[in-house]
């Protein structure tokens, strides 16, 4: 059989497909492993990756088989298939299996089953079943036995077609026999080549514990004859065993502790057994009683317990402890140490080297759950038989180090500059590495006064007012220590950072106009618009402030005024041919409020007094007259406007007549002031009354530069300016510089 499998095998590069998927083929039962079943021949023009040859599964399940091996051979790749290890096949119990090949070959995939039936095989014949007795067969043969003969024949069933071979692997009792047994190929198991005791010297090996009490039965001597009686020949007396004189039983007679009692190791017995009536009928047993040693206490160790403390910064390889044991069942025995670690601990942490406990890893405190202290136990082992062991406790104490000082990030606040004390400006984060984790205090190292930092949590408070427009940034140094992260309470570290506080700029500071109060007289000419006045406000405290809103929010009754920006305006568009007769005045606020993109906006009112003169049909020009009040009397001002104004055709023939009686009017006041100048220059009072035409003639003209105006009729003039006729003279102050009239007679003054 086997040798057609090899020519097949041979021939299999020739043929294209030995057995084409799917296929059959007959096995016999007895065929055992490694038996090959079936060869595959395929052909693979790919070359990466290598094709394969795969046995997906069996059924009915079974692990007869192998998995199929692959070869290329000439060209083509042959497969094999062969039965496993395990393979014990029975065609009463399975007659067929059913296997599903895959072979591989680049992208190309084939499967395919192969049917294997068992064929049943009459001359295989199946062992009857196990020993009668648990403990194996029991043959008795006498002593006389042949040398060599065959004393029992094991039925294998089916390995004597294979030559298999076997052997005897149990040990041999006793030892001392002239030869050992011996079984063949055939199951044949045969005596000792020299025979048995019956041809050699009697005598046993008996090997017993020495933890045995006295009187307790250690074998039983037995011969045949009649009213047997048994005794020890040597030595006499024996120190350690007696022999029951009927029975034969052999039994202790003191301890047989081999460490206190010398001598007890090997003990050599002769026994004898006799007939009582015929003693010279008699056979002699050579008993050697071997004491084996009992391992009766476990090893004993100083110190019974291994504490050590050591800092989380020492270095790998130091020594915490040596370890001190021995056997007192054998003194100079050679131990066996091993540590063992408990679950939480680290068992890269510690090391033992023969009985030397070394640090093996760095003990790193500053993870969570691996400091502090590690468990562990070393076991001592003897030799003996049953093994004792005694466990040692170990517990390395690793004590933490302040290793690393804590650090914080450089941080910016804002904080607007009218918060309230108390306010929360932020946090502070600092950072420690060592365990615990983070656990800081936090301190201001000088700086502003108006910032405390809060010394658990990190929170900078502000303590005091903050004002934009005097400081607008403040630089805190926070101070960090650590604590609780050291062996020595009072070991610390430090670290600090700069916090870096931005007060942002709020509107707190109303406008102030300058001034807060004016009264102007304005003459306006119908259908026309009037610059009134210009209302000036600043911040002082916030001069970066420039913009502002302005709006009139009372007195302006008849919606005579208008605002463009801070020009206070008069028009009278509105009120057409309805001008009033009589003068009115109106008293305008202006609410002045500051602008920008501040949420909250202040403001102030200004008081701005308008007198408002109505006018004639002859009003070419418009006067403004403004005074200003402030807290304290401030000079009146008379302006003079000078207006552009065009008029009718039929306006300008009127005007042209009217002009020519007022110039006839005036030669004839000229002639009147003539005659009153020559009185005057003959009376006492003439020069103060030629200091009055001239203030008269001032007030007509213009003033301190102010534009000069057209004339106008002394019937049109206001009567602030008729009223001067009661006055000598015009002055001015030194100390304030303003102007006024004097009367020389009264001494009254009348300031301007």
């Amino acid at each position: 059989m086997v040798l057609l499998r090899l020519l097949m095998f041979l021939f299999a590069p020739v043929v294209s497909d030995l057995c084409s998927l799917p296929c059959f083929i007959n096995v016999s039962e007895s065929q055992g492993p490694g038996t090959v079943l079936q060869f595959f021949s395929f052909n693979c023009s790919s070359y990466t990756p290598t094709p394969t040859l795969e046995l997906l599964n069996v059924q009915p399940p079974a692990t007869f088989f192998n998995p199929p091996s692959l070869a290329r051979w000439q060209g083509t790749y042959v497969g094999k298939l062969t039965l496993s290890s395990s393979a014990r096949l029975d065609a009463l119990i399975v007659n067929h299996y059913k296997l599903q090949l895959k072979f591989t070959c680049g992208n190309h995939v084939t499967e395919g089953s192969l049917s294997v039936d068992v064929q049943q095989d009459l001359s295989h014949i199946q062992c009857a079943g196990q020993f009668a007795s648990p403990a194996g067969e029991m043959i008795q043969v006498p002593e006389t036995v042949t040398p060599g003969a065959r004393l029992y024949t094991l039925l294998l069933p089916g390995l004597e077609l294979h030559g298999a071979q076997m052997s005897i692997i149990s040990a041999q009792d006793p030892p001392h026999f002239p030869g050992p047994f011996s079984i063949n190929e055939q199951g044949w198991l045969q005596a000792p080549s020299q025979g048995l005791l019956g041809q050699a010297q009697k005598a046993r090996n008996i090997t017993i514990p020495e933890n045995l009490a006295p009187g307790s039965e250690v074998v039983q001597v037995r011969a045949r004859g009649v009213d047997l009686r048994y005794e020890i020949l040597s030595p006499v007396p024996s120190p350690h065993f007696s022999i029951g004189r009927a029975d034969g039983v052999v039994r202790t007679t003191t301890p047989l502790e081999l460490a206190r009692t010398q001598g007890t190791a090997v003990s050599r017995l002769q026994a004898k057994a006799f007939e009582q009536r015929q003693p010279w009928a008699s056979a002699e047993l050579n008993l050697t009683m071997n004491v084996q040693l009992v391992n009766l206490w476990p090893p004993r160790c100083l110190p019974a317990l291994l504490v050590s403390q050591i800092p989380e910064t020492a270095p790998v390889g130091t020594v915490l402890n040596t370890l001190t044991c021995e056997d007192p069942d054998s003194v100079g025995t050679t131990l066996d140490y091993k540590l063992w670690f408990r679950s939480s601990s680290n068992p890269a942490s510690l090391c033992l080297y023969d009985r030397v406990l070394e640090v093996n890893a760095t003990l790193d405190c500053d993870t969570p759950g691996t400091c502090f202290q590690h468990a562990a136990s070393i076991l001592v082992l003897d030799g003996g038989q049953p093994q004792m062991t005694t466990e040692v406790p170990v517990l390395v104490m690793v004590t933490p180090i302040n290793e690393f000082s804590p650090a914080c990030a450089p941080r910016t606040f804002r904080v607007q500059e009218d918060a309230a004390p108390h306010t929360l400006l932020g946090s502070v984060v600092g950072t420690d590495m060592d365990y615990p984790h983070d656990n800081i205090e936090y301190y201001t190292s000088g700086g502003p006064t108006n910032f405390a930092v809060d010394r658990l949590t990190g929170e900078v408070h502000l303590l005091g007012p903050l004002d934009y427009e005097q400081q607008r940034l403040y630089r805190l140094t926070v101070l960090l220590i650590d604590h609780g992260q050291d062996q020595n309470p009072n070991h610390h570290r430090s670290g600090s950072c700069t916090i870096t506080i931005e007060v942002e700029d709020v509107n707190d500071h109303a406008p102030e106009c300058e001034p807060p109060f004016q009264e102007l007289a304005i003459y306006a000419p119908l259908g026309r618009s009037v610059e009134v006045t210009k209302v000036s406000c600043r911040i002082p405290q916030e001069p970066q402030r420039l913009t502002y809103s302005y709006s009139i929010v009372g007195g302006n009754r008849q919606n005579q005024f208008i605002l463009q920006g801070a020009t206070l305006v008069h028009s009278d568009l509105v009120l057409g041919p309805f001008w009033p007769e009589q003068p009115r005045t109106y008293e305008l606020l202006i609410r002045v409020a500051d602008a920008g993109p501040s949420p909250t906006h202040l403001s102030t009112t200004a008081t701005i007094i308008v007198h408002l003169v109505p006018r004639r049909a002859s009003t070419v020009a418009t006067s403004t007259h403004r005074t200003t009040v402030p807290s304290t009397m401030t000079p009146m001002l008379i302006t003079d406007t000078e207006a552009f104004w065009q008029p009718q055709p039929w306006f300008v023939v009127v005007l042209t007549a009217t002009g020519a009686l007022l110039l006839l009017a005036l030669g004839w006041l000229l002639g009147r002031l003539l005659q009153g100048l020559a009185q005057l220059l003959q009376a006492p009072s003439k020069p103060a009354q030629a200091l009055l035409l001239n203030s008269i003639q001032g007030t007509e003209g213009s003033i301190e530069g102010f534009m000069e105006a057209p004339k106008m009729e002394m019937s049109q003039a206001p009567s602030t300016v008729m009223s001067l006729q009661h006055f000598d003279g015009r002055a001015q102050d030194s100390r304030t510089g303003r102007d006024y009239l004097f009367n020389t007679h009264t001494g009254a003054r009348r300031w301007l």
